[in-house]
């Protein structure tokens, strides 16, 4: 029989840190609550829990269960997929015991400029902008400032 010790529980890595998956899980919940400009205690009332329990579930340090995860979808206008979009394939690749084993490297989310608050931010401002050939105009503004940087850091 395992011994099942507090922090090293299912779905931890052998380290005691929350699996991967769930972190990534966590991340998108924070993502789109924030996108949508809605506060962990607004998202907490509108599902029956406290903002302490959705901090949690943001960072991964508790497990979102199907009917949760579901109920999420619901309150955060997105399908349940969602919540699994986009996860690195340092993560979807690995075979569940591949996972549990990870070390507790540095984590993939941090580096990750979807997971800052600037990030979500500009996308929030951006949205609030009526007219759509102005932000079409921002947009192709943006995206060739980014060109622009691509290539000067080129000549570096």
């Amino acid at each position: 029989m395992v011994k099942n010790t507090r922090g090293r529980g299912r779905g931890r890595t052998a380290s005691g840190a929350p699996n991967p998956v769930d972190i990534h899980v966590g991340a998108r919940v924070r993502l789109r609550r924030t996108l949508l400009g809605m506060s962990q205690e607004k998202l907490g009332e509108a599902i029956g829990l406290t903002f302490q329990q959705v901090q949690k579930y943001e960072r991964g340090a508790n497990r979102v269960g199907a009917s949760r995860l579901y109920d999420l979808s619901r309150v955060l206008e997105v399908p349940v997929s969602f919540f699994f979009d986009d996860m690195p394939d340092e993560i979807s690749s690995k075979s569940v015991h591949e996972r549990r084993e990870m070390s507790e490297s540095p984590d993939p989310f941090d580096n990750d400029p979807m997971n800052r608050r600037e990030t979500l931010e500009l996308v929030r401002a951006y949205y609030r902008i009526t007219d759509p050939n102005q932000r079409k105009k921002i947009f192709e503004l943006v995206k060739s400032m980014g060109a622009l940087q691509g290539t000067d850091s080129d000549q570096k």
